[in-house]
């Protein structure tokens, strides 16, 4: 049997704290602040938490990415099933969000999102949620990461069908 390979454009959504609720949090300055320091500094408090299992420990990193050529053909979702992964940009630049809900250990491929931050917004993926891995445009981003590190198995890759043929606009 022969499959017909029809590409599709994932609509690009607005990132809102809403809106990505299902699966993780928008890490933005926004919202009423404290000011500490003489008046000095306004701080954004508990804007996410890092969850991890037992067994891990949070870590910091920062990541350089290059930026994607648009459009851009999915390839994989992964899930980090032991703790949270938050990704702020350390540049503001706009990045993409591709998420999909879990369908019995594995993406629902036929609910698949693809959100645009606008680059003074971070995220924060709740344990468990399916995600492509970062998809920076412009120049180019590097991320302050937080997730868990530590023993144990806490990262599952999965294909994305090549009949499918997803991918991500022409345009933030």
């Amino acid at each position: 049997m022969l499959t017909t390979l029809t590409t599709r454009a994932l609509p690009v959504e607005p990132l809102t704290a809403e809106s990505f609720k299902p699966f993780g949090d928008v890490i933005e300055a926004c919202g009423d602040a404290m000011i500490i320091n003489q008046g000095r500094c306004h701080k954004f408090n508990d804007l996410t938490r890092i969850a991890t299992d037992a067994e891990g420990e949070v870590a910091i990193h920062i990541y350089h990415t290059e930026a994607i050529r648009q459009p851009y053909p999915l390839d994989l979702l992964e899930r980090h099933p032991l703790g949270s992964q938050a990704f702020i940009p350390l540049e503001k630049q706009p990045f993409f969000i591709v998420v999909a809900p879990d369908n019995h250990q594995k993406p629902d491929f036929n609910k698949i999102r693809c959100f645009a931050a606008d680059g003074s917004q971070g995220i924060n993926y709740h344990p468990g949620t399916w995600h492509h891995p970062l998809l920076s445009v412009g120049q180019g981003i590097s991320y302050l990461v937080v997730d868990r590190t530590g023993s144990g198995h806490n990262c599952d890759e999965v294909l994305i069908p090549e009949h499918l043929s997803l991918t991500v606009g022409a345009s933030l």
